[in-house]
């Protein structure tokens, strides 16, 4: 009698970078990023899908707006705005410091505009 030998592969559950910057009137850049826990295992075209209707002229957002820490300097001129600059989204290792990816993604379909110069 032969015996069957069945393998299950589970997913590895993978956290999501979220990358961005502030960049000011002088062009001066700050760099931040975000980690958050994926339990829902999203992949990352549909998150980064999601996102990006949210972002003003397919590149920008304010950071309070979408409950991210801000990156800007501590100093300002009359040349700089309130927009970060959305880089990328990747899978990570890293372990979550912002929440679940889910939860986030829901929480702008409330708070925010799509692809709105004024929000």
């Amino acid at each position: 009698m032969q015996m069957l030998r069945i393998i299950c592969v589970v997913p590895l559950q993978m956290n999501i970078k979220l990358n961005y910057l502030y960049r000011d009137g002088g062009n001066y850049k700050n760099y931040g990023q975000v980690v958050f826990a994926n339990s829902l295992n999203l992949p990352l075209g549909e998150i980064e899908k999601r996102l990006s209707i949210h972002l003003i002229d397919n590149e920008w957002f304010v950071a309070a707006a979408w409950q991210l820490p801000e990156l800007f300097f501590e100093r300002s001129s009359f040349f700089d705005l309130d927009w970060h600059e959305f880089q990328s989204i990747e899978a990570t290792e890293a372990p979550a410091d912002s929440g679940e990816i889910s939860e986030w993604l829901k929480g702008l379909l409330r708070h925010h505009t799509p692809n709105s110069p004024s929000s």
